[in-house]
C-alpha cells in the first residue's frame, strides 16, 4: 500500500504560517493566577495542633487560594502576637486574650484577630491525685505549683481564683522554665502546673505519669469565658491584603476539616516537621485539641471561626480582671468577622 503525505506548495505554506502567527490574537486569554506570598507563625512547636495548618499547606488548599504560605514554629503562645504586631510575620496563630492585653499596652498598633480555632481555651491546671489534686478547686489550696511566668494559662489566674473565690495566700507558686514543668510534676516537686492541657496532659503520659493520676481542671469548666488562639493578620498586611486573608482563612478552614477526618494523616505531617515527636503521641494530642477546643458545643452548631459577641464583652472583662485597662476594648476592637466564609461553609463534622 502507498503512504502518501501531503506537500503544501509554497503559497498554501504561507498562509499556513500566517494563521499559525495570528491564532494567539483570537484564543482566549489564559492568565496564570497572582499569588501572594504570606509568612505565617505557629504558636508553639510543630506538635499535634499544628496539623490544623499543615494539612491545608499540604493539601494545597492555601495555594488554591493563590497562596504561597510558609510556616515557622514558635516559643510560646504569646510570641505569636508579638511577631504579627511587629510585621515580622503576615500572619499568626496566638493566643487572643495575650492579643487583647497587648493592644493596650502598645495602644498604636491596631492588631485583631480575624478567626477563632480554639472557641474553648485549652488553659488548664494539671495536677497529680497522688498529690491532693481532685476536680474541686478547693483541693488547689495550700499546694505548690510550677508556674512559668510568660504562661499564656498562669496569665488567667487572677480570673480563676476571683470567679472560684479561691484564697491564694497560702498557695506557692515557683516560676519554672517550659522545658522542666511536666518533669517537677512527674517527680513530684510540685503539686500542680499552670499550661496548655492539650500538652501538660500528654506529656505527662509519655514521661511515664498513670493517667489515673493526672487531673485536668480546664478553666472554661469553672467559669472562665475566655476564647483561645487565633488567626491574626499584622496590621499593614491586612490593610493591604484584606482578600488574601480571606483567602487563608478559606484554605485553613479547609485544613481543619480535612484534619477532623483524618487526624492521623494530619500527625505525620507534624512528625516530617519534628524528629523528635511521635506519631502516637501527637496523634493524641491532635485529637484532644479538636475535641476539646475546636470543636466546641458553639463551633459545632454555628461553623467554626466565629464569636458571641456577649461571649467577647465577657471575656474582655474577664481580662479586665489580670491587670488595668488603659482604654478598655469594645468587642469590635478586637475582633473582625467580615473575612470569615459564610457560617454553612464553617461547618465541621
Amino acid at each position: 500500500m502507498t503512504e502518501y503525505r501531503f506537500r503544501p506548495t509554497r503559497r498554501v505554506a504561507l498562509k499556513l504560517a500566517g494563521a499559525a502567527s495570528l491564532a494567539p490574537l483570537f484564543a482566549p486569554a489564559v492568565h496564570a493566577q497572582a499569588t501572594t506570598n504570606v509568612r505565617f507563625t505557629l504558636d508553639w512547636r510543630f506538635e499535634g495542633p499544628s496539623a490544623l495548618f499543615l494539612t491545608a499547606l499540604e493539601k494545597g488548599h492555601f495555594r488554591a487560594e493563590g497562596l504561597n504560605v510558609s510556616i515557622d514554629a514558635a516559643s510560646g503562645s504569646r510570641e505569636g502576637v508579638t511577631r504579627v504586631a511587629s510585621g515580622t510575620y503576615d500572619i499568626g496563630f496566638g493566643d487572643i486574650n495575650s492579643m487583647i492585653r497587648f493592644r493596650d499596652e502598645n495602644p498604636t498598633v491596631d492588631l485583631k484577630a480575624n478567626m477563632i480555632v480554639y472557641d474553648r481555651p485549652p488553659f488548664a491546671i494539671v495536677g497529680r491525685k497522688s498529690r491532693g489534686i481532685t476536680t474541686d478547686v478547693k483541693s488547689l489550696e495550700g499546694k505548690k505549683f510550677g508556674a512559668p511566668a510568660p504562661d499564656a494559662a498562669y496569665a488567667q489566674w487572677p480570673i480563676f481564683k476571683t470567679v472560684n473565690k479561691l484564697d491564694d495566700s497560702k498557695m506557692r507558686f515557683e516560676n519554672v522554665g517550659f522545658p522542666v514543668r511536666e518533669p517537677m510534676l512527674a517527680s513530684g516537686e510540685v503539686d500542680a502546673i499552670f499550661g496548655f492541657a492539650n500538652s501538660s496532659y500528654i506529656n505527662l503520659k509519655s514521661r511515664g505519669v498513670p493517667e489515673n493520676d493526672i487531673v485536668v481542671l480546664h478553666m472554661y469548666d469553672y467559669g472562665v469565658e475566655l476564647y483561645g488562639n487565633a488567626v491574626m493578620a499584622s496590621p499593614a498586611f491586612l490593610s493591604a491584603n484584606r482578600a488574601a486573608v480571606a483567602a487563608f482563612n478559606r484554605g485553613l478552614v479547609k485544613g481543619i476539616r480535612d484534619t477532623v477526618a483524618d487526624p492521623a494523616a494530619g500527625a505525620k505531617l507534624v512528625i516530617a516537621r519534628n524528629d523528635v515527636a511521635r506519631l502516637e503521641t501527637e496523634t493524641e494530642r491532635l485529637k484532644m485539641t479538636i475535641d476539646n477546643y475546636v470543636l466546641s458545643p458553639y463551633a459545632r452548631a454555628n461553623g467554626i471561626g466565629g464569636i458571641d459577641p456577649a461571649r467577647m464583652a465577657t471575656a474582655i472583662d474577664q481580662i479586665g480582671l489580670t491587670f488595668a485597662f488603659k482604654n478598655k476594648p469594645k468587642v469590635e476592637d478586637v475582633f473582625i468577622s467580615d473575612l470569615l466564609p459564610p457560617a454553612a461553609d464553617r461547618k465541621v463534622a
